[in-house]
């Protein structure tokens, strides 16, 4: 059994334009899209500051596991997309503020010459186990 998870915090506009859901539920495993720095309503925040974006990927990330019935500790897996990989430092202090469960998700940094948009600095996709 798989179920879409669409949270309201998160803009649906995107997610129908470029037909994808902003999570999928799987029995007890939930695959999170790539999350970037959109607000509920499309804008993009923190336009040309990774930390700010940062802190919007990880509210937008906490959303969706949240709507499926979990919390930030059940994520196991993510992977973060950087248009500078310079900024990994700033991600990372992030993480430490987000993932404060005894077992830290995996994580694998991609170096990447654009994201979906320009204005895009950080995009982080992430897997949880909801058992």
């Amino acid at each position: 059994m798989k179920s879409s998870v669409m949270p309201s915090q998160l803009p649906p506009g995107p997610a129908e334009r470029t037909v994808y859901s902003y999570g999928v539920r799987a029995g007890d495993t939930l695959h999170i899209s790539g999350m970037v720095a959109f607000d509920a309503e499309a804008t993009i925040v923190g336009e040309g500051d990774v930390e700010k974006q940062t802190e919007q990927v990880f509210q937008n990330m906490r959303a969706v596991v949240e709507q499926a019935g979990g919390t930030m500790a059940d994520i196991v897996s993510t992977t973060t997309y950087l248009v500078d990989v310079a900024d990994a430092p700033v991600v990372n202090a992030a993480r430490a503020r987000h993932f404060t469960g005894d077992v830290l998700p995996t994580h694998t940094v991609v170096g990447v010459a654009a994201l979906a948009r320009p204005q895009f600095l950080v995009e982080i996709s992430a897997v949880a186990y909801l058992g």
